[in-house]
């Protein structure tokens, strides 16, 4: 089931996969602070497009929300606003986040959060055939199908990525 190089940490996330039988590889790197999908595709060896990065917004009531998008890419709250039918959606700070999903910021992945929170997927995702995610642990990624997200996460998808 899971693919792993005998170091793979054990995570929310990776316990989270593992109890809805989700097929995972496991991609441990070097991690480097404020590096972001860059640093992670380069170490990877993979194009950023396919690092998939987990971003911890909120509305305007302050309701916490997930939104994935690729990592060479930009999030337009305006639009993301609009096609989730808010007023407004920001990022969220980045203490209250990790209150919400139980991440440390660089670390935070979208499965076994500590809260379940509404999932946004850019519909793009969805396209390519094996996409790397955030295991939970900052340096540590999980290379998972498009299709076992929208099967577990259940995200709606959304159009709403910046160059």
């Amino acid at each position: 089931m899971s693919r792993s190089s005998g170091n793979t940490p054990e995570t929310p996330a990776t316990r989270f996969l593992r109890e809805h039988q989700v097929a995972f590889s496991s991609h441990p790197y070097a991690y480097e602070e404020h590096g972001g999908t860059k640093v992670s595709a380069r170490e990877l060896n993979v194009h950023e497009h396919s690092v998939v990065k987990t971003l911890i917004m909120e509305d305007e009531g302050r309701h916490p929300l997930i939104v994935l998008m690729h990592g060479d890419r930009k999030v337009s709250t305006k639009e993301l606003a609009r096609q989730s039918g808010h007023k407004q959606i920001s990022p969220c700070d980045p203490a209250v986040a990790q209150r919400h999903t139980g991440y440390l910021v660089g670390g935070t992945s979208p499965f076994g959060t500590r809260k379940a929170l509404p999932v946004f997927m850019e519909q793009s995702i969805v396209d390519l055939p094996l996409i790397y995610i955030n295991g939970g642990k900052r340096g540590f990624l999980v290379g998972v199908h498009p299709h076992d997200i929208l099967r577990t996460l259940k995200p709606q998808l959304v159009n709403v990525a910046l160059e």
